[in-house]
């Protein structure tokens, strides 16, 4: 985490404070937690009951909120004093700005036992001044190419592993009536995964280390420019459902997709993995269902074996919940959190709980492939970038994604892009 970021968030806290509560957060007299629909979230909240099962004095309570309505009902929540007493986020620049206006509370002495049994780039995502505000709760979320093999063989083309072949694919599967690639654009969000891997790919991992860093024009180095304009050849070459603006990632929309053989591939977190064994079984089974990392660029500064995506969730705990409530949350979280029933459930359930020490348990699952896949590629990723727009200064998140979806509309050039989000860096 880069700490001189929390100077730059200042300009959000008045519009933070002035919001009213949900009417669901703390000041009750009960701890509680918010928690997110589909993946591995019904584990996160089987734990948590199970919790409250072993422990009625230190009960938790529970509520589940969709993942775009929860981003906007938690920052409401935190800047009014009436957050759950155990927040849920993803890190970046949310928690700088908790952290910065004391919202949240430092669990670096309370934690040390659970933090020695993780992996530390993981860990080192809740980290801040060198202290810890959030700790991991649920599974390692790279991004990773899912692929439907069989609309592959139809069109009698390989799956892409650079940038030439991709575009290549692109020319073919459309020739068979096949979209080359579902986007949920109308979520906005898995915009990012197309663009962070881009700029990875082609200028490292520093380009994006400088935006958040705050450095002036950061926006606006070659890589990124580029990164956009290569956006935009895969729009004009049809890569994505032309009514990808309309396409929406709650629902699991753009996986399901893939899943009916009307895409060929999806770019997406490998919670989406979890989802399809509930969600369509019969595929994710199959010999069709297929995983694969972002293509390499010829010539890209990049390593091909760094990854984007969200280390994990993490867990927070409120500064504005009661001395009982902050220690039923930091009992949990001391105690409770990724025991073995927890581990088990959400290797059973196609997750990667962030450990050490996991490769047994994972070559005993019924998804050992995808299992060991997504677990390689985190441990042995030189960089993993986290989402970037949990990444930025919290001001700059909406306007990102409006100008990314201008660029994927093709409403703005890749220049105006750099330029509108270069005069959103802090001065």
């Amino acid at each position: 985490m880069q700490a001189s970021r929390i100077t730059t968030i200042g300009a959000t806290t008045a519009l933070l404070l002035g919001l009213t509560a949900c009417g669901e957060g703390g000041g009750g007299s009960e701890p509680n937690a918010w928690v997110l629909n589909g993946g591995v979230w019904p584990v996160v909240e089987e734990d948590l009951e199970a919790w409250s099962d072993e422990n009625p004095d230190q009960a938790i309570t529970v509520d589940s909120f969709a993942n775009d309505v929860y981003k906007e009902r938690i920052r409401t929540a935190v800047g009014s004093g009436e957050a759950p007493t155990l927040i849920a986020g993803w890190t970046g620049g949310t928690l700088l700005e908790y952290v910065e206006h004391d919202y949240v509370v430092d669990l670096t002495d309370s934690t040390e036992q659970l933090r020695e049994r993780l992996i530390d780039s993981v860990v080192a995502n809740g980290e801040v001044d060198g202290s810890i505000y959030a700790v991991p709760m649920n599974n390692v979320q790279p991004v990773v190419l899912y692929v439907n093999q069989a609309v592959f063989d139809e069109a009698g083309v390989e799956v892409p592993t650079d940038w030439d072949e991709l575009l290549t694919a692109v020319e073919s599967l459309n020739e068979v009536g096949v979209h080359p690639f579902a986007l949920a654009g109308g979520s906005r969000w898995p915009m990012l995964m197309w663009a962070s891997y881009l700029t990875d790919r082609i200028g490292g991992p520093e380009v994006f280390d400088a935006v958040v860093a705050g450095e002036p024009d950061a926006w606006s180095h070659p890589a990124i420019i580029e990164a956009m304009e290569k956006v935009q050849e895969l729009v004009e070459a049809d890569a994505f459902d032309p009514g990808f603006a309309s396409v929406v990632a709650d629902q699991n929309e753009d996986a399901q997709m893939l899943a009916d053989g009307r895409a060929a591939m999806v770019l997406q977190g490998s919670w989406v993995y979890s989802r399809m064994l509930e969600d369509v079984p019969d595929f994710a089974a199959s010999d069709d269902f297929r995983f694969t990392t972002f293509p390499e660029i010829s010539g890209g500064e990049g390593d091909p074996a760094n990854i984007v995506g969200n280390p994990a969730n993490f867990w927070s705990v409120s500064a504005d919940a009661s001395d009982e409530e902050q220690q039923a949350g930091i009992d949990y979280l001391s105690e409770h959190l990724f025991n073995d029933d927890s581990v088990d459930a959400m290797l059973e359930t196609g997750n990667i709980p962030p450990l050490e020490g996991l490769d047994e348990k994972i070559a005993e699952t019924d998804d050992e492939e995808f299992l060991g896949f997504a677990y390689d590629a985190v441990r042995e990723a030189p960089n993993f970038q986290l989402s970037w727009d949990q990444a930025v200064d919290p001001s700059q998140e909406q306007v990102l994604l409006e100008n990314l979806e201008l660029v994927f509309l093709g409403q703005i050039t890749p220049e105006e892009f750099a330029s509108a989000m270069d005069a959103t860096q802090p001065e």
